[in-house]
């Protein structure tokens, strides 16, 4: 696997930061990157209304928060 040397240097760090050979580091991370669990994902960060924070009572009143 061919890897930039930066990326090569990054990994040598983090690998020598945790305790363990930039191998085990490059397995773990790629078994985590596959695994089934998905990643959460922000809300409201990069979809929905731009303005929820400032018009947080219109979308709740129109989502029908708090009625009966």
């Amino acid at each position: 696997m061919y890897l930039d040397p930066e990326v090569d240097r990054a990994l040598a760090r983090r690998a020598a930061a945790e305790g363990i050979t930039k191998a085990e580091l490059v397995r773990r991370v790629l078994a985590a990157a596959v695994s089934e669990r998905p990643r959460p994902r922000a809300r409201g960060v990069f979809e929905g209304p731009r303005d929820l924070g400032a018009g947080a009572e219109r979308y709740l009143a129109e989502m029908g928060f708090g009625e009966g």
